[in-house]
């Protein structure tokens, strides 16, 4: 009995996904946060001159979050300490690529993506580095040498993929990841656990992929991921368009607008508080405006 909640919610999550599938999707204007609505009739097509815009908007957010006080912005001498802060980040050597692995964000389909372009011989690009390249299968960016490591961060596509973190815990909750009966204790073990002892499934995403130390070439927003993706890697000079993956994220997203209100109003006035509290850095960094969290941020804790 005690995974019940977990089994009602999961039903409804399909019906939902069900129902919503039909409903209109996207909306070619974007928002001041940098994000892109999602009101647009269905069979919306993202040109370039508006993901570059969006991608320029996006950027110039997490400028402005990283110009504040605090922010890790230069690599560490010490192995251990680039370790701790890499262990989210992933290179492929063969296809000049860095992005930062964070469940329920899309990097799933984009691993995938990935492996299919690494299996091609032809895939090789020519990416000027100051040392002996060896091409590797994707593999954890802190296993590599200072050098290499500089070279990669300055030469490499290194690709951010973004999520409302209120969404993520959903995700990882009806996933079952945790022994936790309902949602509202979950979110509860989560807030006990703190950032820094938060499992890589919650923990706040400026915490994991160090958008401050990392100058990301693009970041890409969950629900947007097949479009956006389709540019990204075309400018890369990688023929992709017969290799992209079928993306569900379009109807998960609207799903999850319907069950993130939901699933709040299971929360009490203090979790919802603690939970701003907890990722306030995320909400600060990235165009979540429409997350139930953001309402409850103050001033000063969005900065």
């Amino acid at each position: 009995m005690r995974f019940l909640p977990r089994l009602v919610v999961a039903a409804a999550l399909g019906i939902a996904t069900f129902l919503s599938w039909r409903l209109l999707l996207w909306s070619p204007a974007t928002g001041q946060g940098g994000d892109l609505s999602p009101k647009a009739e269905e069979g919306f097509t993202l040109t370039l001159d508006t993901f570059l815009h969006v991608q320029q908007l996006r950027k110039k957010r997490l400028r402005a979050f990283c110009s504040r006080a605090g922010k890790v912005t230069t690599l560490p001498k010490s192995w251990e300490e680039r370790a701790r802060l890499l262990s989210s980040l992933r290179v492929s050597t063969k296809l000049d690529l860095l992005y930062c692995q964070v469940p329920s964000t899309g990097v799933e389909e984009w691993q995938q993506l990935l492996e299919k372009l690494e299996e091609k011989e032809n895939m090789t690009l020519p990416v000027l580095v100051p040392y002996p390249r060896q091409h590797a299968l994707e593999t954890q960016l802190s296993e590599f040498n200072l050098t290499a490591i500089e070279a990669m961060l300055g030469s490499y596509t290194k690709v951010l993929f973004v999520r409302d973190p209120f969404q993520r815990l959903i995700s990882t909750f009806m996933q079952g990841m945790g022994s936790s009966p309902s949602f509202s204790s979950f979110v509860q073990d989560v807030l006990d656990s703190g950032q820094h002892k938060a499992s890589v499934t919650s923990k706040p995403l400026v915490s994991l992929c160090r958008p401050c130390l990392v100058q990301y070439d693009y970041v890409v927003m969950f629900g947007f991921l097949r479009q956006e993706l389709g540019h990204l890697l075309r400018r890369t000079g990688l023929p992709v368009d017969s290799l992209l993956p079928e993306f569900t994220d379009t109807q998960v997203r609207l799903t999850y607008s319907w069950l993130s209100e939901q699933m709040f109003s299971e929360l009490s006035l203090q979790q919802k508080q603690q939970l701003s509290h907890f990722y306030r850095w995320d909400l600060s960094a990235f165009p979540f405006s429409s997350s139930f969290l953001s309402d409850l941020l103050t001033t000063s804790e969005t900065w």
